[in-house]
């Protein structure tokens, strides 16, 4: 029967939330000694978490197994089927494998299993049916039975496919925890987002480099610092003293603003009108920490030092923009 009223489209659209919600609820009164067990097995295991299963299930394996390997576990997905016909040659003795059926009796799963046993990897099952065949060949058994699917027929894999997803999130979020994965861990594993490139990169990375950047001594005459900028283009140079440390920098504003005093100029000297205390970041200093110092004092170049004050490079907005860091 078609859907005529927009009200019955809402309605029934907001009754599989309910039915999805609350069974991810009813997912907490599942958890028990087994949930620790499968974490032990994952998080000593000397190999790699192995995930499959078939159909749906094995298309949210496929996404279980990809969060595990973002988050610091090496996991990929077997496919049921095709592990039958040589890529079960990818299993060691080694691993951990995460099945994953519903029913628990997927004929493509079990035919795994001899080879799985072959190997004596430890076997976690993810199943509706606790007395299943699947979960009677398990070493581990994670329930995510629940009480009916959101389809209306009750036959599409809906909220089951939901609870087995928010399980394989627990597993990587508690082995996450367990291994101090860290933001920067993360980003190591994401480097192509842009915040990953941020923290990716770190300034000596990006930065105009002490042979290339532009630098003179604190007591060069104003005239020819000007020129020296207009030939490096940049719109600065850095200032150092007799002792190679950073005294200041030189910039395209501080020109403008000498000129504009209509004073003498000629005998000025770069200590006279130079930025005596520009922002500055190390060269081990993430990218972003850059960028954000840049976007907070509204310039476009930092100059990177030693711990010693020693000037080091240059990194300019353009660079961090060019590296997409963002």
């Amino acid at each position: 029967m078609l859907i005529k009223e927009k009200n019955d489209i809402l309605s029934l659209a907001s009754e599989v939330f309910d039915i999805e919600a609350n069974s991810i609820l009813k997912l907490k009164e599942h958890l028990g000694a087994d949930f620790e067990e499968a974490c032990k097995l994952m998080l000593n295991c000397k190999g790699t978490v192995i995930v499959t299963g078939m159909g749906k299930s094995g298309l949210i394996g496929r996404k279980i197994a990809a969060t595990l390997s973002s988050t610091g576990t090496v996991s990929y997905f077997l496919h049921p089927a095709e592990s039958t016909h040589g890529d079960s040659g990818i299993i060691t003795p080694n691993d951990v494998v995460i099945a994953i059926s519903n029913s628990g009796e997927t004929i493509e799963l079990l035919n795994v299993l001899p080879i799985i046993k072959r190997f004596n990897c430890k076997l976690i099952a993810m199943t509706g049916k606790k007395n299943s065949s699947l979960a009677k060949s398990a070493d581990v058994v994670l329930d995510i039975s629940v009480e009916r699917e959101a389809c209306p027929l009750n036959k599409a894999p809906t909220a089951s496919t939901t609870v087995t997803l928010a399980m394989g999130d627990a597993l990587a979020v508690c082995l996450l925890k367990q291994r101090g994965f860290t933001e920067d861990d993360f980003l190591i594993y994401h480097p192509s987002g842009a915040l990953g490139r941020g923290h990716i990169y770190k300034v000596k990375d990006l930065m105009i480099d002490e042979d290339n950047m532009p630098i003179v001594d604190r007591n060069m005459y104003f005239l020819d610092a000007v020129k020296y900028i207009s030939d490096k283009k940049l719109g600065l140079t850095v200032v150092k003293n007799e002792d190679n440390k950073l005294e200041g920098i030189l910039t395209d504003g501080d020109i403008r603003r000498t000129l504009l005093k209509n004073i003498p100029i000629k005998d000025l000297k770069v200590k006279d009108v130079m930025t005596k205390t520009p922002k500055t970041v190390f060269e081990d200093d993430l990218a972003a920490k850059a960028l954000a110092l840049m976007e907070k004092y509204s310039i476009t170049s930092l100059v990177c030092i030693s711990k010693d004050n020693e000037p080091l490079g240059i990194v300019h907005i353009h660079d961090l923009l060019k590296a997409k860091v963002a």
